[in-house]
């Protein structure tokens, strides 16, 4: 299910604070003009994408290999990093799909390089996978990758990581025209269709993957299914195999068919693949279906969302994950609601954006367990997603990808136009 098949699940900030002060006020303090900083100014948008970046950057130069195969860590401080007997550090290839596509959405050189290690070692991991039939696993140890060995922390293989890691592919192969990011592209689509396809059970779509004993999740994911829907769409176009068109569009019926009679998408199917799981609602099953689709009928979704699933959380205020608890903000789910705002372009919808941008921006500078730099996943400890696991305020490469993403206004779900 959206939430537990995906993700799993905040530590300093003075020193990048103290960083960022002096690069933003150093024209300033050089003219004698006035103090070096505002502590109560709105955070300026450039430099706040620039530092994001930087956060990016540290993470994925952390564990490489001789021969350049990098894994970010996923999460950061806080919960996963407090304990003194534990410093959690695997890399959830969700979580590395969406750095690769940041880093795509820039373009600059040290951009594309640095997507390319993370992408050279998803098509590592995949090489190398016991099984070897073209899947890649929910998450990786990224030391085992630094000591140049695959280590496998979560041996799910969900259908929605998978779609991910191909679109990672996808995108490398538009930006940089090397064939080996497609042929690694292909394999995972054509396992996703060899054993996620279900054409028996109404209605027709894709299921959850398998379960590290090789068992079939029966049941269907809108997310999920969302996923699908935008990978095999990027596929078509680069490949130029109608089949893949044909096969996203059957993803995107499914879709269509969780939506409810007041807007709002269901999560999916229950086991039996039929009926519809009607809770909790989460988040990106209402922005994930209008990114992924860019089907108008979603607008009304992401409508239910802006009454239903805002947080306000101190001085934050923003997407929760899911019905289930919408006392704390869930910055991720922030980033791509204002990303569907920002291509719905409705009227107020920019004003929208801004104030989600804004709240993110003033985690980066203030969040207990940030940096300065990167952006934590939420903003207090033990939001409940509803589907039986907590999410916590650790800085999160996801959360801080998916903020770059809509600050660049840039679709994941699409190949760039140019």
């Amino acid at each position: 299910m959206p939430g537990s098949s995906r993700r799993s699940a905040p530590w300093m900030i003075a020193a990048a604070l103290v960083a960022a002060a002096l690069v933003a006020g150093a024209t300033t303090a050089a003219s004698g003009d006035g103090p070096v900083d505002d502590p109560t100014a709105a955070p300026d948008p450039s430099l706040s994408v620039a530092l994001a970046y930087e956060f990016l950057d540290a993470r994925v130069d952390e564990f490489c290999d001789a021969a350049g195969h990098c894994l970010p860590r996923s999460y950061q401080g806080g919960f996963f990093t407090d304990l003194p007997t534990w410093d959690f550090t695997p890399s959830f290839v969700y979580d590395d799909a969406l750095v690769v596509i940041a880093y795509t959405a820039r373009g600059l050189p040290d951009d594309i390089r640095r997507a390319q290690t993370v992408g050279d070692t998803l098509l590592f991991v995949q090489e190398n996978d016991p099984i070897g039939d073209g899947r890649v696993r929910t998450s990786y140890e990224p030391h085992g990758i630094r000591q140049g060995r695959v280590e496998i922390t979560g041996p799910g293989t969900f259908t929605g990581n998978q779609a991910w890691a191909g679109m990672a592919l996808a995108r490398l192969f538009h930006a940089t025209g090397e064939s080996k990011y497609l042929d690694g592209a292909v394999r995972i689509a054509e396992w996703i269709q060899t054993n996620t396809a279900d054409m028996v059970r109404a209605p027709f779509g894709y299921t959850g993957g398998q379960l590290e004993n090789g068992s079939s999740l029966e049941w269907k994911s809108t997310e999920h299914n969302s996923d699908i829907a935008g990978f095999f769409t990027q596929l078509a176009q680069l490949t130029g195999d109608s089949v893949w068109a044909d096969r996203a569009a059957v993803a995107a019926t499914f879709v269509t068919a969780m939506q409810s009679a007041d807007g709002h998408v269901d999560t999916g199917t229950l086991l039996d693949g039929s009926t519809v799981n009607t809770r909790p609602i989460p988040l990106d099953a209402q922005t994930w279906s209008s990114i992924a689709t860019g089907d108008p009928r979603y607008d009304v979704s992401l409508d239910w969302t802006l009454a239903n699933l805002i947080a306000t959380d101190g001085q934050y205020q923003g997407a929760s994950i899911s019905d289930a608890d919408v006392s704390k903000v869930w910055f991720e789910g922030s980033g791509h609601l204002a990303l569907a705002l920002t291509l719905r372009d409705a009227v107020g919808d920019a004003d929208r954006v801004e104030s989600l941008l804004s709240s993110i921006r003033r985690a980066q500078r203030d969040a207990p367990n940030g940096d300065g730099k990167g952006i934590v996943a939420t903003s207090t400890d033990g939001l409940d997603s509803g589907f039986g696991d907590l999410y916590y305020a650790s800085l999160h490469t996801g959360a801080t990808a998916w903020y770059l993403l809509a600050a660049a206004g840039d679709n994941p779900f699409s190949l760039p136009a140019d």
